[in-house]
């Protein structure tokens, strides 16, 4: 027997079976619709801060419009985090509705939120509103520059790269501000910054291979799916989970026997902390892998005791349901 061509169809049969239980989602995950809209509901009256603003993030990233004029009320919010993600959520959604508002965030008292005002007015055409972002990497806060330079990345602003490059070579910048600015490139498309993304998916420390993983998905295309394929076998499953996902978002399902392994063998002896972290990201990669086989753990998720696992649930079952 020729080995080379039994281990080749041995490889084609497995790649044919992973593309064959990704998409065709039907009346399955359409049933798990309205649990997961209850769910983000819960979460938008959250007494919690950080579960409110994720439950807004998963409303933006799903494109959930309908939710638009609830997300609009948090403008509002006397918590200044809520008001910046509802900001962006707005502006992601593109809701005209609130854009009188928005231009209320201008004068707000906190600049983090008066840019997060000016980047939603840009999503809405209103461009001229990008020098205000563009002038508050000058900022002496940290917070105010990693804020600023997410959101040029965000609105892929190229002739904001010098800004970026400054922000990400400047001695005095923290590593907040370094990374972000770095995504921010990679968000944009300069595959120059390839090599700063390749030198954070070797580092030592996991939270910099994490952070290398979600930028260099951000800058996506051939080299950025084959760089997050090596992240595959890390031996930190936080990490092999979050390249699973950013794999599927560039249309990659190769991650998806991770994920399944990760189910498989979770051990519910972890510390609960860490297996709500890991069931996060497992969760978030069910809708970015859009794997059937994977699909069928989002009824449990949806009802996991976190907060951050149900919502994480609730947006992959809104990403694999479609519409709005």
């Amino acid at each position: 027997m020729n080995c080379g061509k039994f281990e080749k169809s041995i490889y084609i049969f497995v790649i044919t079976i992973l593309f064959a239980s990704c998409y065709g989602f039907g009346a399955d995950i359409q049933s798990l619709v309205p649990e997961a809209e209850k769910i983000v509901s819960q979460g938008l009256k959250d007494s919690d801060a950080s579960t409110k603003i994720s439950a807004i993030e998963v409303i933006s990233t799903t494109q959930k419009v309908k939710f638009a004029g609830r997300v609009a009320v948090f403008l509002k919010d006397p918590v200044m985090p809520v008001r910046f993600a509802a900001a962006l959520a707005i502006g992601d959604l593109q809701y005209k509705k609130s854009e009188k508002l928005l231009h209320s965030l201008l004068n707000d008292p906190d600049i983090n939120v008066r840019i997060a005002g000016a980047y939603a007015l840009c999503k809405l055409g209103q461009e001229q509103y990008l020098p205000v972002i563009q002038a508050s990497t000058s900022q002496d806060d940290p917070t105010v520059q990693a804020n600023s330079a997410m959101l040029l990345g965000k609105l892929k602003s190229r002739e904001s790269l010098p800004i970026l490059y400054k922000l990400k070579d400047d001695k005095n910048s923290t590593e907040m501000i370094a990374y972000n600015a770095a995504e921010a490139i990679a968000r944009i498309g300069d595959e120059k910054i390839y090599n700063k993304l390749w030198a954070l998916l070797i580092s030592a420390y996991v939270d910099d291979r994490c952070i290398g993983i979600i930028a260099m998905g951000a800058l996506g295309g051939a080299k950025g799916a084959s760089a997050l394929s090596t992240m595959l076998d890390d031996e930190v499953v936080e990490v092999r989970l979050s390249a699973a996902e950013q794999l599927g978002l560039l249309g990659d399902p190769s991650g998806q026997l991770v994920v399944l392994e990760y189910f498989a063998q979770s051990d519910s002896k972890d510390e609960k902390q860490a297996a709500d972290s890991r069931n996060t990201l497992a969760a978030m990669a069910i809708g970015a892998i859009r794997s059937k086989k994977l699909a069928e753990y989002l009824p449990k998720l949806l009802k996991n005791d976190s907060a951050m696992v149900r919502l994480a649930a609730a947006k992959s079952v809104f990403l694999l349901a479609g519409g709005d």
